[in-house]
């Protein structure tokens, strides 16, 4: 059944915009026809009353989104060369991930100025909402504005969970996690965090993490940690 991302606050629902055109020209739907539409985790299954736009919808049943993991993962991935950020959007999302944060860090290859991430943030939102679509997921991932690395660690003081992975070592995953219902993870870019990155973040409340013995890959490293922290807690079964 198609999904489809919508506040509902009623017993109808308007659908109107491109997702009014995706439903009408490309789909095809009639009246009498069903959907889903998800807002904040709950699913809503609804019948079309009208096509065009807006397309007029009833809402049928609600029900909490099976899909949605019990704990918000927070990912601040520092800003990887070419597209792979894209990759990482896309994965994270479908591994259940909360909210996806650039970030600028001391080492970073690609370095844009905030025009460019601007318009970078567009087509990554778009990516994102995509990829909680075909996921299956009960509420839509937001790609927010790039930060720079000091920036993005004064966010984390009230996360219950706060992971700092680093390739120059650290505890292992299942030796800190416990149960949460927040959590922050960060990635560096392809030349590692600094230093003084490391202590900042130290400083910050972060626990230093290991993944093992290998150094993993910019865009492998997050999504290997997402599925250890949904693993551990429970969220990957």
């Amino acid at each position: 059944m198609p999904r489809f991302f919508e506040p509902v606050t009623g017993d109808t629902v308007q659908l109107s915009g491109e997702t009014a055109a995706h439903i009408t020209k490309s789909l095809r739907m009639q009246p009498g026809e069903q959907l889903t539409v998800c807002d904040n985790g709950f699913d809503y299954i609804c019948e079309i009353l009208s096509t065009g736009d807006p397309v007029c919808c009833r809402v049928l049943s609600s029900a909490p989104n099976a899909s949605e993991p019990d704990l918000s993962v927070t990912l601040y991935q520092c800003i990887p060369k070419g597209d792979k950020l894209e990759l990482v959007i896309q994965k994270a999302v479908e591994l259940g991930v909360s909210e996806i944060v650039p970030v600028l860090s001391e080492r970073c290859v690609s370095r844009p100025d905030s025009k460019a991430a601007d318009k970078k943030n567009i087509r990554y939102n778009k990516i994102a909402l995509e990829a909680c679509k075909q996921s299956g997921r009960g509420r839509v991932v937001r790609v927010q504005p790039m930060l720079s690395f000091s920036d993005a660690v004064k966010q984390i003081a009230d996360y219950e969970l706060k992971l700092f992975f680093y390739e120059g070592g650290g505890t292992p995953l299942s030796k800190v996690i416990h149960p949460a219902h927040s959590c922050c993870l960060f990635i560096g870019p392809e030349g590692g965090f600094s230093p003084g990155e490391v202590q900042t973040a130290q400083n910050a409340g972060a626990i230093p993490v290991t993944l093992g013995r290998r150094i993993l890959r910019t865009e492998t490293a997050p999504l290997a940690a997402l599925c250890g922290v949904m693993l551990l807690t429970g969220n990957l079964e």
